[in-house]
């Protein structure tokens, strides 16, 4: 009996950065990025206690796991993080799961510092990761994934401090998936409904109450709310080599809210 050939690995050796680790999305998804076979370096601005959570189940999947803190306004200090990452073993995959926990406001009510701020964190902080990461996946011919919104194919009320960066993050990822396919550079987006992790978790009980909850399970085909793994499931899809013809792509894992 001949044996059989052994199919191809999700991720070459190396690392995956995954900025924004420390929230629940984006732990999932380091949890995730381990299962299938890759070391991780995660990142968090304040929640040191969610990223050591993050690496101890990290390195429990039997990978090795790095924790960062990075401002991602600051990006000087986001070149040398991601300088850091490559520099002690091959970058492969960038996944940028981070977000603000921004007020749920209608765009009357927003002040002009409100929307600076969210744009500013998120937008440019997206940019900030993927300038400093492209001479490195470049190298490995490797994928960006990032984490945007549902509301960009289907406006939710009081979600634009939100949703705004998020338009700006897809349009760079196009720019990416276009112009750095020659270097073998794949770029995609996973446009999340709402999950019940993270920043949904807070708002809950406060701007987002029960009569709230109610009409976007209404409004949700699949009359139900998704879990941070059936988000990281797409991602780490989309960042392996299963998904390798697949960019500029936006994803939606939603319940079919946006359809």
């Amino acid at each position: 009996m001949s044996t059989p050939t052994p199919g191809p690995r999700d991720f070459p050796d190396g690392t995956a950065l995954v900025v924004g680790g420390s929230g629940g999305v984006g732990r999932a998804v380091a949890v995730a990025l381990a299962q299938a076979g890759s070391d991780v370096a995660l990142t968090f601005h304040s929640n040191r206690a969610g990223a050591e959570e993050a690496a101890r189940a990290v390195r429990e999947a039997g990978k090795r796991a790095e924790v960062h803190p990075v401002a991602l306004e600051d990006e000087r200090a986001v070149a040398a993080l991601v300088d850091a990452v490559a520099g002690s073993s091959q970058l492969h995959t960038v996944v940028f799961a981070a977000g603000s926990d921004i007020p749920m406001r209608f765009a009357s009510e927003l002040t002009g510092e409100q929307w600076r701020s969210a744009m500013h964190r998120d937008a440019d902080g997206f940019f900030h990761v993927v300038r400093a990461s492209l001479v490195h996946l470049r190298a490995s011919r490797g994928s960006i994934v990032a984490v945007t919104s549902a509301g960009a194919s289907r406006m939710p009320t009081r979600d634009v401090l939100s949703v705004a960066p998020k338009g700006a993050i897809e349009a760079l990822v196009r720019a990416v998936a276009v112009e750095e396919g020659r270097f073998g550079v794949r770029a995609n987006a996973v446009r999340l409904g709402v999950i019940e992790a993270g920043i949904f978790l807070r708002l809950r009980g406060g701007d987002l109450g029960e009569s709230w909850g109610a009409a976007a399970r209404k409004n949700t085909p699949l009359r139900r709310f998704g879990t941070a793994e059936e988000a990281a499931h797409a991602v780490v899809f989309l960042a392996s080599s299963r998904a390798s013809y697949v960019t500029g792509q936006m994803l939606g894992v939603d319940g079919g809210y946006g359809a």
